[in-house]
């Protein structure tokens, strides 16, 4: 009797010890990445707005600086699960908000014509190596917050985009390949979260038909068409216009809202749906490992079509190659 009651202690002391620590999830990868809010200038036809802005600081040197734009009446917060992806990875991550509604056209979104507005976002990162433009100032800001005074801004850059800033992104790419030839030079690639075209405007056609003979690389994970994106709108404008032997994937029960994954607020999951964390962690793994490779200019097969966790996802249904 006695022996059966200490094994039976042992029993319970291995239950409340060991196996918690057994199933307990793994400390997160983000856990070292310092993040900081602050403001950064964008000028706005005769003004200038300050607007908030999210850095995420990766643990050591940064890789590359990855821009990490929200949606449509979205906000920087929306992006934070996926902006410490990126950040646990090695990117410098800028995540800025962008008005939804601006009386002088000054709108991530084209409401009516947001050209001018996207010509002085693209301002941002032509001068980015200017410590004492908008771009710097608010980077020096935010590393002084974050006790990382020694790190200066990487030279090479990501651009990425959800929904009308997979539009943005494209226009400001463009936009520096016009007029910031060596800034365009320094930007290694770009990333579309479910792109989706402006109801005015060709912003979207116009710049990916330019960036097309550009050689850099275009990929996009996308949703299938719903409302939300407005019936597959901005994927068909990629495909219609950007001429790649690869162009990304979809999620064949993706939401538009997936890349926000578990930062996503209330309302974006009742428009548009609550993410599966099984498309969230996909679209999580194979855009930040796409990310890592523009700026390695290798190509890590396993995160393209043949190799063993792209096909993995595919041959598990969770997505098909976009085409």
């Amino acid at each position: 009797m006695r022996i059966r009651r200490a094994l039976a202690a042992l029993c319970s002391i291995a239950a409340a010890t060991i196996l918690p620590a057994l199933i307990a999830p793994t400390a997160h990868a983000d856990a070292a990445i310092t993040k900081v809010s602050n403001k950064v200038d964008i000028r706005c036809a005769f003004s200038t707005l300050h607007q908030s802005s999210d850095w995420y600081f990766p643990a050591g040197t940064p890789k590359a600086l990855l821009w990490l734009q929200h949606g449509f009446a979205g906000s920087n917060d929306s992006m934070d699960d996926s902006a410490r992806k990126f950040a646990a990875q090695g990117f410098l991550v800028f995540a800025p908000t962008l008005p939804t509604a601006n009386l002088l056209g000054c709108t991530l979104e084209n409401l009516g014509n947001n050209t001018d507005f996207l010509h002085n976002v693209a301002d941002l990162f032509g001068k980015a190596a200017d410590a004492n433009d908008k771009l710097g100032r608010s980077f020096t800001e935010a590393k002084t917050k974050a006790g990382r005074t020694a790190l200066t801004l990487p030279t090479a850059m990501v651009f990425a985009g959800h929904s009308a800033g997979g539009e943005a992104v494209p226009y400001v790419a463009q936009q520096l390949r016009a007029n910031y030839a060596s800034a365009f030079a320094n930007l290694r690639g770009m990333i579309l979260f479910d792109p989706v075209k402006s109801f005015i405007g060709n912003n979207l056609s116009s710049s990916l038909n330019h960036l097309d003979n550009s050689g850099l690389p275009i990929v996009a994970i996308t949703a299938p068409p719903y409302t939300c994106n407005r019936d597959g709108a901005g994927s068909k404008v990629l495909l219609d216009q950007i001429h790649r032997s690869f162009l990304g994937v979809r999620l064949t029960s993706g939401a538009h809202i997936d890349v926000e994954g578990a930062s996503a607020p209330a309302p974006d999951k009742v428009a548009c749906g609550t993410p599966q964390a099984k498309n969230v962690d996909a679209l999580q793994k194979l855009s930040v490992a796409w990310a890592g490779d523009f700026v390695s200019g290798s190509t890590t097969a396993d995160y393209y079509p043949g190799g063993g966790y792209y096909e993995s996802l595919r041959t598990a249904g969770t997505i098909q190659n976009l085409s």
